[in-house]
C-alpha cells in the first residue's frame, strides 16, 4: 500500500488527469479480460470434473440432482466462507453507482467468479456475463479507491470495467461499449470515449490470447436479407417484445416469492428440486445453453431431444415445435429457480437462449403454414437481438452484440427492425428493464437524465439546517422577541418537551405585534403558531423534496421524522449543493 501512496504522489506531480485515466483504463481492461478468462476456464474445469463423475447408467437421472448439488455447494461457500451476500452481477454495479458512490465490496473481486462457476458448472440455468461484469467492476472500484479517484472518474472506471468484461466474454468490443452506455448508463463524452475504447480493446485482446479468436456463436449468412421478409421481421420483433415482457414479469414474480422465504435452506430445497425436475424433463435447459444456441443457429434441433424422455420423437416436426415452445416458456422459470435457490449467475445467456428459440419457432411456423418460405437460421439469429432489446431495454446492444458475436452484420437491417419493434412493445408494458426494475421501484435508479441523477445523489439529511431558535407552545410573545434578537432566522419552530414539532411561526406573522410591549405576556405562542401544510421526511428522495418546494412555493420546509423536529431545508441550499454536485460528476 505504501507503494501505491508513493505512486499516487508521483503521478499527481508528473501526470495529467486525462493521461492517468487513460493509462488506468488499460489496466482495468486487462483485469476485466483476466476475469472473463478465469471464469470461463473455471466453468470448463467444473463441467469436466462433473462429467467424469457421471456414470453412463444413471446419465439421464443425474440431471435432477446435479443443479441441487452445485447450488448447495455455492450456498455453503457464500454463507460460511465469503460470509457476504453475493448479488446478481449487473444490478450490483448499478446499485454501487446509484447509492454507494461507485464503491463495490471487495469480496466481489473473487466471490462472483467462484459462486457462478459452481452454479453454471453443475447445470444452473444461468449465464456468466453478470458475474464477469461484477468482478471486473469490483476491480475497477478497488483501483479507484486505491488511487483516490473522484466520483466522476470512479464511475468511468466502473464503466470501463463493465465494457471490458463484456468485450472479453463475448469478444465483441464495440457492443461492449454500447452496453456500457445503454445499460450501465455512462455518459458517452469525449473524455470517456478513449478510456472506454482502450479498456474494451485491451480486454478483448486478453480474451483472444487465452481463449482464441473464434466468435462465440459462429454464423454464416447464406441467405441475405430480402425485402419481402420485412413484414416477418416486424412480426418477430413484436413477438420478441411480448416474450420479453413475459421474461421480466416471470423473473419479478419468482423473485418476490423467494424473497418472502426467510429460510435459505428451504429456498435451496424448493428451488433446487424445481430446477432439477425441469432439467430432467427438458435437458436443453441445463447450464447456460451455449451449445444449444449454436445448434439452433445451425438449424439442428437435436438438442431439444438429446438425453430427454422424448428422444424417440426426434424425427417429428410437431414434437420439435412443441419442445421449442416449452423451452422458451420454461427457460426463465429455470433461471428464476436457480437464483431463488441461491445460485449465482447472469441473465444474458438465458435471454439469448430464449431469443434464438423464439426466432426458430416463429420461422418454422411460418414455413409450415405455407405463407412464405423464410430462412429459419436467420430468424433464429435475429430473435436473439429482439430478446436483448426487450429484456435489457437495450436495442443498440442487441444489434451490435449479435452482429459482433455472430459475424451477422449482413443482416444489419433486420437486426435494427426486430430490435426496435421489440423495444417499443416491451417499453409499453414494462418501463424498466430486468436489471433496473428493483432500483426503479426504490427510486434508486440513475438514468441518462443528468439533472435527475444529480438531484438523486443529494442526501436529505446532509442538507438539513439546524440553526433555528426553537420555542415551546407555552412561550409568550415576549419570549419570541428575545429569540428574534438572538437569531438571524425568520422562522421559529415550536417544539414540545418530547421534541415533537407542534407548529411554527414566521417573522412576518408577528411583525406588527412585536413592538407592542403590552402584548408580550398576554399572547401565547400556541395562539400564533400554525402547522405547515408541507414538510419533508429525511427518508424522502430529492425528487420528492423538489416537488414539495415547487408545490408549496416555500423557500424553507421543515424536516420532521416520526413527528420529531430535525430542522429545515432551504431551496437555496438545495440549489447550491446541486450546482456543486454537477461540477463533481461532469466531465469537461
Amino acid at each position: 500500500m505504501n507503494i501505491i501512496v508513493r505512486f499516487h504522489k508521483w503521478r499527481l506531480r508528473n501526470m495529467s488527469e486525462r493521461g492517468f485515466i487513460t493509462a488506468l483504463s488499460i489496466l482495468v481492461g486487462l483485469l476485466a479480460g483476466f476475469a472473463a478468462v478465469v471464469i470461463k476456464n473455471m466453468v470448463r474445469l467444473t463441467q469436466e470434473a462433473v462429467n467424469k463423475l457421471i456414470a453412463s447408467e444413471v446419465h439421464n437421472y443425474i440431471y435432477f440432482a446435479l443443479p441441487i448439488v452445485g447450488i448447495f455447494i455455492t450456498v455453503i461457500i457464500v454463507r460460511f466462507v465469503i460470509r457476504r451476500e453475493v448479488r446478481h452481477g449487473i444490478p450490483t454495479v448499478l446499485y454501487g453507482i446509484s447509492k454507494k458512490n461507485g464503491r463495490i465490496s471487495n469480496h466481489n473481486l473473487f466471490s462472483s467468479v467462484v459462486a457462478s462457476s459452481l452454479t453454471v458448472g453443475f447445470g444452473g440455468s444461468v449465464g456468466l456475463e453478470g458475474p464477469t461484469v461484477a468482478t471486473g467492476a469490483a476491480w475497477g472500484s478497488w483501483l479507484s479507491r486505491a488511487f483516490r479517484l473522484n466520483y466522476k472518474n470512479t464511475i468511468l472506471m466502473l464503466a470501463c470495467a463493465c465494457a471490458g468484461a463484456m468485450a472479453a466474454i463475448f469478444k465483441a468490443p464495440i457492443a461492449a461499449i454500447v452496453f456500457a452506455v445503454e445499460v450501465i448508463m455512462i455518459d458517452l463524452t469525449v473524455f470517456s470515449l478513449v478510456p472506454l475504447l482502450l479498456s474494451s480493446a485491451t480486454a478483448v485482446v486478453t480474451s483472444y490470447f487465452f481463449l482464441g479468436q473464434n466468435v462465440l456463436y459462429p454464423f454464416e449468412v447464406n441467405v441475405a436479407f430480402e425485402l419481402a421478409d420485412l413484414p416477418y421481421y416486424i412480426v418477430l420483433g413484436i413477438i420478441a417484445g411480448f416474450v420479453s415482457v413475459y421474461f421480466i414479469k416471470m423473473y419479478t414474480f419468482f423473485g418476490k416469492i423467494f424473497d418472502k422465504m426467510e429460510n435459505k435452506w428451504f429456498r435451496l430445497l424448493l428451488g433446487g428440486a424445481g430446477l432439477g425436475l425441469l432439467i430432467f424433463l427438458f435437458p436443453s435447459l441445463f447450464g447456460e445453453g451455449y451449445e444449444a444456441i449454436n445448434s439452433c443457429l445451425a438449424g439442428d434441433l437435436e438438442y431439444l431431444f438429446n438425453n430427454s424422455l422424448f428422444y424417440g420423437l426426434s424425427e417429428e416436426l410437431w414434437a420439435a415445435l412443441v419442445l421449442l415452445t416449452i423451452v422458451v416458456l420454461l427457460k426463465i422459470v429455470a433461471t428464476s429457480l436457480t437464483f431463488g435457490a441461491g445460485g449465482v449467475g447472469g441473465i444474458f445467456a438465458p435471454t439469448l437462449f430464449m431469443g434464438v428459440n423464439t426466432g426458430m419457432l416463429f420461422a418454422q411456423l411460418i414455413n409450415l403454414s405455407g405463407i412464405r418460405q423464410i430462412n429459419s437460421n436467420n430468424f433464429a439469429l435475429i430473435g436473439m437481438a429482439g430478446l436483448i432489446a426487450g429484456v435489457l431495454h437495450a436495442p443498440l446492444t442487441g444489434i451490435f452484440l449479435i452482429g459482433d458475436i455472430s459475424g451477422g452484420y449482413k443482416l444489419f437491417v433486420p437486426l435494427m427492425i426486430t430490435a426496435t419493434f421489440a423495444y417499443i412493445i416491451v417499453r409499453t408494458f414494462t418501463p424498466n428493464s430486468v436489471y433496473h426494475i428493483q432500483l426503479a421501484q426504490r427510486k434508486e435508479l440513475l438514468t441518462h437524465d443528468k439533472d435527475a441523477n444529480v438531484l438523486q445523489m443529494l442526501k436529505v439529511r446532509k442538507l438539513i439546517e439546524t440553526d433555528f431558535e426553537k420555542l415551546t407552545p407555552d412561550a409568550t410573545l415576549g419570549d419570541l422577541t428575545k429569540a428574534i434578537s438572538r437569531n438571524h432566522r425568520n422562522l421559529f419552530p415550536v417544539v414540545d418537551e418530547e421534541g415533537n414539532m407542534v407548529g411554527m411561526l414566521k417573522m412576518d406573522d408577528v411583525r406588527d405585534m412585536i413592538f407592542n410591549h403590552e402584548l408580550y405576556d398576554k399572547v401565547k405562542i400556541s395562539e400564533l403558531m400554525y402547522m405547515p401544510e408541507y414538510h419533508i421526511d429525511p427518508n424522502d428522495s430529492m425528487d420528492v423534496v423538489a416537488n414539495k418546494f415547487e408545490s408549496s412555493g416555500r423557500y424553507n420546509l421543515a424536516v420532521i421524522e416520526n413527528g420529531k423536529y430535525l430542522g429545515f431545508i432551504s431551496r437555496a441550499r438545495v440549489f447550491t449543493n446541486y450546482r456543486k454536485q454537477i461540477k463533481d460528476v461532469s466531465h469537461i
